[in-house]
């Protein structure tokens, strides 16, 4: 055999090879394609709706408890359910009485970048009041039981004066600071007139914006819900602030009818 016939004969065994390669791959595309599209079509719907808990206080902050939820904590896995493409609708199972208007915010943001891109259900446990409420008002739907508390709709600011009992006590507190508002929020001395109404101010604001976006969201009158009262679930239906009576499995139900009819 001569160099030139050597030559061509690697040339053609390399093509072959390649045209082998190339072939065994589509393959291996085509089968591993067809096992995960029979994976998510066996795959009970209810497995392709994610269920998160927002349960407890609500704080900005990277944590969960029983007793508390962290902002970053749940905006990470209202997100990460958002764009699993084997997730097609979030259940937030909301048990709170409420938080932060700042933490309810972040978690706000979270929701609307879910809600472009799927379904978010809530379904309301024992309490879902305040800033619970306010996440809530986010969703596309939301379900909670006859005697859930809901509601309890806007802002408030506790202060507490101590200075009587310390008197009594003994106690005496000196203070050097840079502004005359700088310790209105200490409990060793009464608010004054000015720092009363400063933060009336601060409320009012914060609750303005709170009832706002409920009432832009839920499509409701303003004074349905402006005196801040506690609300039980059934009649919270009938006020337009919960659309269907129901559990968690009714919520992840209608999650399902959600997602089926979902255009983004």
């Amino acid at each position: 055999m001569t160099f030139l016939e050597e030559y061509i004969r690697k040339i053609e065994w390399r093509q072959q090879h390649r045209k082998i390669l190339l072939v065994s791959s589509i393959a291996l595309l085509i089968l591993c394609s067809l096992a995960v599209l029979f994976f998510y079509i066996s795959m009970p719907m209810e497995r392709r709706v994610a269920v998160i808990t927002i349960e407890g206080q609500i704080y900005t902050g990277d944590y969960m408890d029983e007793t508390l939820t962290g902002s970053v904590a749940i905006g990470r896995k209202i997100r990460s359910a958002a764009d699993d493409p084997f997730v097609e609708a979030i259940v937030l199972r909301v048990n709170s009485p409420g938080g932060t208007p700042a933490a309810a915010q972040e978690i706000i943001g979270d929701i609307k970048y879910a809600r472009e891109r799927k379904p978010v259900v809530v379904s309301m446990g024992d309490i879902a009041t305040s800033g619970a409420y306010y996440i809530s008002a986010f969703a596309n739907r939301i379900y909670a039981d006859p005697d859930t508390i809901t509601g309890g709709i806007g802002t408030l600011w506790i202060f507490t004066d101590a200075s009587a009992w310390m008197e009594k006590e003994g106690y005496n507190v000196t203070v050097i600071k840079s502004g005359d508002k700088k310790d209105m929020t200490y409990p060793y001395r009464n608010l004054t007139d000015e720092e009363k109404q400063l933060a009336q101010e601060i409320v009012n604001r914060s609750a303005d914006r709170f009832i706002s976006d409920i009432v832009a969201e839920r499509g409701i009158a303003r004074e349905v819900v402006e005196d801040g009262r506690l609300i039980r679930g059934e009649e919270a239906m009938n006020m337009g602030l919960v659309d269907e009576l129901g559990n968690l499995q009714d919520a992840t139900t209608g999650a399902i009818t959600l997602a089926r009819e979902f255009r983004p």
